[in-house]
């Protein structure tokens, strides 16, 4: 199973000099941002029980479950807590800041589900925006700033932070290249986008007791109330994919992860992933990899 870090194990294996961790430093959740001195060779590859934004300034790289990502100029990295990773760093020096914090810090009522929904923070996205030297000085001082808050006496500081961080969100928002579903409009991209945030939503698959809800083309247009024939014209319009394509690629994508970084039998992965018999999955899996899932995880070792 992948390990899920939570704020305290992080701040075991970050020491932060002169702070003790809280769980709510900031009343409404937790928030703290530091410089990225000492930092790790490689972090452990897991989940984590909380949000975080890194500008990195040096060589590495971010490794998830189905790719690596060279980092060779500066970058912010946004990490997900539904989304494995771990960082490698590279040679050469490195600096730059990150700051981490729970959805409570951020979220509010009226602001509810603003994370996950957030671009940067989707699962499927990407979240690794690379700054040139223009932006990297400007993203710097606002990093500079949040830090020289944090350790300041102003009885509102987390509110202040609270709308530093948004600020730079959405600054990272505006130096991220539009995605080709961002810039289609109409209906079949609104019903596409809906789709494949619903099919995201879906994992991860964290416990063998858990299974997928959602398995085919016509459970996800149920979901949505829209009739099966319109989801899937609309989402091969915009995609160039059909909704079964989608299911499992996502599908696979899973399989890989649970069988990369957990201990279940195979019958275990088969049936989280909504497969009624083992044999099912194995035809599924080498159908679309050529090799049985077996072979894959010894291959994976």
């Amino acid at each position: 199973m992948v390990s899920i870090e939570t704020l305290e194990e992080f701040y075991q294996r970050h020491p932060v000099p002169n702070q003790v961790f809280t769980e709510h430093n900031a009343g409404q959740g937790h928030f703290n941002v530091f410089l990225r001195t000492g930092c790790v060779n490689r972090s452990p590859f897991s989940r984590r029980d909380f949000y975080k934004i890194a500008l990195v300034v040096g060589q590495g790289k971010m490794h998830y479950t189905d790719k690596s990502i060279a980092i060779e100029k500066p970058a912010l990295i946004f990490s997900n807590p539904s989304i494995p990773s771990a960082w490698e760093t590279g040679s050469g020096p490195q600096t730059g800041w990150f700051c981490l914090f729970t959805d409570a810090f951020i979220e509010s009522h009226e602001h509810k589900s603003a994370l996950q929904d957030f671009p940067l923070f989707k699962a499927g996205g990407n979240p690794i925006v690379f700054l040139d030297e223009t932006q990297l000085v400007h993203i710097s001082a606002l990093l500079q700033t949040m830090m020289e808050e944090i350790d300041s006496d102003y009885v509102n500081k987390y509110d202040l932070l609270r709308n530093y961080l948004r600020i730079l969100m959405h600054e990272a928002l505006k130096i991220a290249p539009v995605t080709a579903y961002e810039v289609n409009s109409g209906a079949a991209a609104r019903i596409t986008t809906l789709f494949l945030e619903l099919l995201e939503r879906q994992f991860p698959i964290d416990s063998p007791g858990e299974f997928l809800k959602l398995k085919t083309a016509n459970d996800y247009a149920q979901t949505l109330a829209v009739h099966t024939n319109h989801l899937n014209r609309s989402v091969k319009e915009i995609t160039g994919k059909t909704t079964t394509q989608h299911i499992s690629e996502r599908v696979l994508k899973e399989a890989y992860a649970l069988l990369k970084h957990t201990d279940w039998s195979i019958a275990q992965v088969a049936n989280g992933l909504g497969f009624e018999e083992p044999a099912y999955f194995t035809n599924f899996f080498k159908k679309y990899t050529g090799s049985s899932p077996a072979m894959s995880r010894l291959n994976a070792v």
